[in-house]
């Protein structure tokens, strides 16, 4: 099959649509607690679930993003900003297409997971790529290295906990090292929260 035919094939694949997925309020206040320290929860496809406030100001407003749009690896595929975001753009993005082919050997009839592989193979040639290379991997710790228009240059750690009762849903934990620069710039983006908007690169900043 043509690789034109073969995406194709992914948008038009029937499959019965997966249950919403949804965060136990428990898990909210979680992450609300986790104040100082930047925490995601991604579900399947790497769709966002949740996000605190030092998550959406670290990467972007994920609460901005229309829900159906709401997923970690469409943001770093289609939004520029995510590029500029993430100094080491190539290996994250990588790490992303590897996690979605897991994903989809894990629940191959999941519309929803086909209709991102295809779109996301259509805009991005990046992701084609990738994508065609069968990579699969799950990372379950790492970490990233940033320029944020707001705190600077950083490099925050994670590390990942898959939720008990819900094991479609991780929770990712970022960190910095102790007396470290990058330590300043969190701390300096999370004293930036308190007295703004909440809001992330991908948006506009207010003066």
């Amino acid at each position: 099959m043509s690789t034109t035919r073969w995406y194709a094939s992914l948008i038009c694949s029937s499959g019965r649509t997966p249950a919403v997925q949804r965060v136990r309020p428990g898990l909210h206040q979680l992450l609300d607690s986790l104040d100082g320290h930047p925490a995601l929860i991604l579900g399947r496809r790497t769709d966002v679930l949740a996000a605190n406030r030092l998550a959406r100001a670290l990467f972007t407003d994920f609460d901005a993003i229309p829900p159906r749009e709401r997923n970690y690896s469409r943001w770093m595929f289609l939004d520029p900003a995510a590029q500029q975001l993430f100094l080491d753009w190539d290996e994250q993005a990588r790490n992303c297409v590897e996690n979605l082919r897991l994903d989809l050997a894990a629940n191959p009839g999941d519309p929803l997971a086909r209709d991102l592989v295809a779109t996301l193979s259509e805009r991005s040639p990046q992701f084609r790529t990738w994508w065609d290379e069968h990579g699969v991997y799950q990372r379950t710790f790492g970490s990233k290295r940033l320029h944020h228009p707001i705190a600077g240059d950083l490099t925050v750690a994670y590390e990942t906990l898959t939720m008990p009762g819900d094991h479609d849903q991780t929770l990712f934990l970022y960190t910095t090292e102790p007396a470290s620069t990058s330590r300043d710039a969190l701390n300096l983006l999370a004293s930036w929260t308190l007295t703004r908007p909440s809001t992330g690169p991908g948006h506009a900043f207010p003066p």
